[in-house]
C-alpha cells in the first residue's frame, strides 16, 4: 500500500512539474501579437499582405509609416529567400490605368534596414503615389527584372490610403 501511494505521489507531481512548464513556456513562445515595433520601440500601424505575381511567384508587401509623426508611407516587397537577388537601387515601376509613377528604391538609405534586409526584399518611398490617388483603384507593380506583373486589389489600396491619414 505505502509503493502504491509513492507512486501516486510520483505521478501528481510529474504531472503538475509538466503543467507549470507548459504554461510558461506557451507564454513565452506565443507568435501572434497585434503590436508592432519600430526601432524607437514605439508601436505602428502597418499593412501586410502576401500575393502573387502572374508568374506565380509569392510577394509578401509591407506598407507602414517611416515614423509614427510622419505621413509618409514605406513599402517593403519580400521575396522567397535565396531564389532571388534584387540589386539596389532599382526603381519600381507602379501603373494604375493611363496613370505611372516610378518609386524610388530608398533601401540602402537607412543603416538599420542594409543591416536587417536581406536580398531578397527592398523598400521604396510610397508617399507620392498615396498623395496623388482619389480613389481605391487596383495597382500593377513591376520590377524590372524580378516582377513582370505583381496586381494590387483595391481593398489593399483602401488600407494604405487609411494608413497615411
Amino acid at each position: 500500500m505505502e509503493g502504491f501511494r509513492n507512486l501516486v505521489r510520483l505521478i501528481i507531481s510529474c504531472f503538475l512539474i509538466c503543467c507549470c512548464f507548459f504554461f510558461t513556456s506557451a507564454n513565452k513562445s506565443y507568435a501572434d501579437s497585434s503590436i508592432n515595433l519600430n526601432d524607437q520601440k514605439k508601436e505602428i500601424k502597418r499593412s501586410l499582405e502576401s500575393l502573387k505575381d502572374l508568374d506565380y511567384q509569392t510577394w509578401q508587401i509591407i506598407v507602414y509609416p517611416s515614423s509614427k509623426e510622419s505621413k509618409n508611407l514605406i513599402l517593403r516587397l519580400v521575396g522567397y529567400p535565396g531564389s532571388l537577388r534584387i540589386d539596389h537601387p532599382t526603381n519600381l515601376i507602379v501603373n494604375s490605368g493611363r496613370k505611372t509613377w516610378d518609386l524610388k528604391d530608398i533601401t540602402k538609405n537607412s543603416k538599420i534596414n542594409v543591416e536587417i534586409l536581406n536580398d531578397s526584399a527592398a523598400e521604396f518611398d510610397l508617399s507620392t503615389l498615396i498623395a496623388e490617388l482619389d480613389k481605391n483603384r487596383p495597382l500593377r507593380l513591376r520590377l524590372p527584372g524580378l516582377i513582370n506583373d505583381l496586381p494590387i486589389p483595391p481593398y489593399l489600396v483602401s488600407e494604405w490610403r487609411s494608413l497615411a491619414e
